[in-house]
């Protein structure tokens, strides 16, 4: 029996397999352990990384579970779905940290020695262009992502930077197959940056400049 079909099997008993055609392709056209459903009607295409082709049947499983979860729009819980999830908060111990920058690496030592007491295990560091998303944490290569317009305000990258070490810090949260990654812990934890409130309000503004210009907006 195939991955997929095992992973529907064991999800909804109460359901037969007639009827739904399922596949699963290994690609590199992802992010290390990324992956996406495409699917019509009741045909489903699951794309994975090919980094997952070395996990366990088992971790892979509750990956499948997670994504059809999110097709069917149910809540349930499975073994597999919590292997998958430690499997994931786990994952940035054995991650390779060669990416960084010497502005980046300066922001999180000083923010991690800041709020963290220094406790927090440095991730790769790396910049993007992107306006609307001023930062990222992706579990599958442990980087935090820090988008180029906070370059000029240290100030604001060093929240924008404690936001995303909250994320590496607070991993998520998973209920009956959802994801939770802002959590109340997360949130009155994010309140501790000093004076949040205004790095709030300047970072609305930031964004709210930037998005003028990049449309042709005076």
């Amino acid at each position: 029996m195939s991955i997929a079909d095992q992973s529907f099997k064991e999800l909804f008993p109460e359901k037969t397999l007639e009827g739904y055609a399922f596949k699963i392709k290994y690609t590199d056209r992802f992010k290390p352990y990324n992956a996406n459903v495409r699917y019509t009607k009741n045909s489903f295409c699951f794309n994975l990384s090919k980094k997952w082709r070395k996990v366990s049947r088992e971790i892979q499983i509750g990956l499948i579970q997670g994504l059809m979860l999110k097709i069917f729009k149910e809540n349930k819980k499975t073994i597999n779905i919590d292997l998958y999830n430690g499997f994931m908060k786990n994952l940035h111990i054995s991650v390779p940290k060669t990416n960084t920058d010497p502005m980046l690496e300066e922001s999180f030592n000083k923010v991690n020695d800041q709020y963290f007491l220094g406790l927090i295990e440095m991730t790769n560091l790396t910049w993007h262009n992107s306006i609307r998303r001023l930062g990222s944490y992706e579990y599958g290569t442990d980087t935090i992502s820090i988008s180029k317009v906070l370059e000029p305000d240290m100030e604001l990258l060093d929240y924008v930077m404690y936001h995303e070490i909250l994320h590496k810090k607070h991993k998520f949260y998973n209920k009956n197959g959802r994801t939770h990654h802002h959590t109340h812990e997360f949130r009155e934890s994010e309140k501790k940056f000093v004076n949040s409130g205004e790095m709030e309000e300047r970072i609305k503004g930031l964004v709210r400049k930037n998005s003028r210009k990049r449309f042709g907006w005076f």
